[in-house]
């Protein structure tokens, strides 16, 4: 069946997979809403929201586009209980994970060739190990000052009081026990200045964000690529309740996979498609991924699984794939075909059809010049609004009346789009 001749959609259901994020979904519903408004009024059409009831946290839209009306469903998968629980709550434990993320990513080969492949994502990459070197050497600076300060304080101070009381005739002054009591004083003072300086430096990582992104690469480089047991439980999970929607009376079950989310995705509908959950009387299905960061996980020795998952889902009927990146996205791996990269393409490779939201077109001057270097915030551009939107438009494929494959039916590829083989690691079995 093809789905590009699919009928107008009036029902839709849609599950957005996040990325590694340990905040509450309830930021997502209400990006949605301010974001959806904001591209209602730029582009003349009409969205609404409503409350939703079910297992999982989400929201109703309904939109008003090109004379029709659809009424979607939009789910949150959320695994950010195990974000949580995956990061390491002392400061030691993060710098232990730093060496042995920044070992894994060194002695397999992965940094170099992902660094080969795309140099923002792993100068993002790179980010948390620098700025927390620096939050160390910082911290020491700051401690050693303070130790030798109070050590000069205490020495000034001591030869004063000698000088008043005086040693006594024949008497020699010991100085061994106050140079000992002056050298614990001073480094117990200066340990103390630095550990407050790294205390400090974490409570501030709202602002730095280098806790929370070597937390977010450790989770993959501590498995080599494969994934903990928790988060394929939560996967087999988000994989029955989309096959559960794919038996609902509704046009199209769309699943959107936001950066880290983006390969969870890629594992899901793979095991839904291989379970026989896509029927041809059945909706469309539909996967739009964005800002993928694919290949930080597919090039790592044990990313078995993933590859083969990617492989297997390029190829597939049942689906159609829309991967959506941009080069003014310094997280993403902009325009990187993930399954060709990955070394893990066929001839017969179907999917995805690789795009470009083109921030620096999509956007205007004023806009791009305020977010051009807030790389977190434009590593969410994608589920936000364009002021010259293209053909990509987020609320119009989550609740128009199209479908995912209807929408992009004809349309090329980018023509800058990568598609070169990079990993070193294309095995898609434990025994490759």
């Amino acid at each position: 069946m093809d789905q590009a001749d699919q009928t107008t959609v009036r029902r839709r259901r849609v599950f957005y997979i996040p990325g590694y994020d340990p905040i509450h979904p309830r930021r997502y519903r209400e990006l949605y809403r301010t974001e959806s408004t904001a591209q209602a009024g730029i582009s003349g059409y009409e969205v609404k929201l409503a409350p939703k009831s079910g297992q999982h946290y989400g929201w109703r839209v309904l939109g008003q586009m090109d004379g029709q009306s659809t009424s979607a469903e939009v789910d949150v998968l959320v695994w950010s209980d195990i974000v949580r629980g995956s990061m390491a709550s002392s400061i030691p434990a993060t710098y232990l994970q730093l060496v042995r993320t920044a070992w894994t990513y060194i002695a397999s080969g992965a940094l170099r060739r992902l660094m080969w492949l795309r140099k923002g994502p792993v100068i993002a990459a790179l980010y948390p190990v620098g700025m927390l070197i620096l939050q160390l050497l910082v911290a020491v600076l700051l401690a050693t000052l303070a130790a030798k300060g109070l050590g000069w304080i205490m020495t000034t101070g001591a030869r004063g009081v000698i000088s008043l009381v005086g040693r006594g005739e024949g008497t020699p002054f010991d100085y061994s026990a106050l140079i000992f009591a002056r050298t614990v004083l001073m480094w117990a003072f200066g340990a103390w200045v630095g550990w407050s300086v790294l205390r400090w430096f974490k409570r501030k990582d709202g602002k730095f964000f280098a806790y929370y992104l070597m937390h977010d690469y450790a989770y993959s480089a501590h498995w080599n690529g494969a994934n903990p047991p928790e988060l394929e439980a939560r996967m087999t999970e988000f994989k029955d309740t989309i096959t559960a929607a794919l038996r609902d009376d509704v046009d199209e079950v769309l699943v959107v996979g936001h950066s880290s989310g983006a390969h969870l995705a890629v594992s899901v509908l793979a095991d839904l498609i291989r379970e026989g959950g896509v029927t041809a009387e059945g909706p469309a299905l539909g996967f739009l991924s964005l800002g993928q960061v694919v290949p930080m996980v597919s090039f790592l020795p044990k990313a078995h699984r993933l590859r083969a998952d990617l492989q297997y889902l390029s190829k597939r009927d049942e689906l159609a794939w829309v991967d959506v990146t941009a080069p003014g996205d310094g997280c993403a791996f902009a325009l990187c075909d993930p399954v060709a990269v990955s070394g893990v393409a066929t001839d017969d490779q179907k999917w995805p059809l690789v795009i470009s939201a083109a921030f620096t077109q999509t956007l205007s001057p004023e806009t791009w010049k305020k977010l051009r270097w807030r790389f977190f915030r434009l590593h969410f551009q994608y589920l936000c609004a364009f002021d010259r939107v293209g053909d990509y438009d987020y609320f119009r494929i989550t609740a128009g009346p199209l479908t995912l494959a209807q929408r992009f039916a004809g349309r090329r590829p980018s023509q800058s789009r990568i598609d070169i083989a990079a990993s070193k690691y294309t095995s898609v079995s434990d025994d490759g």
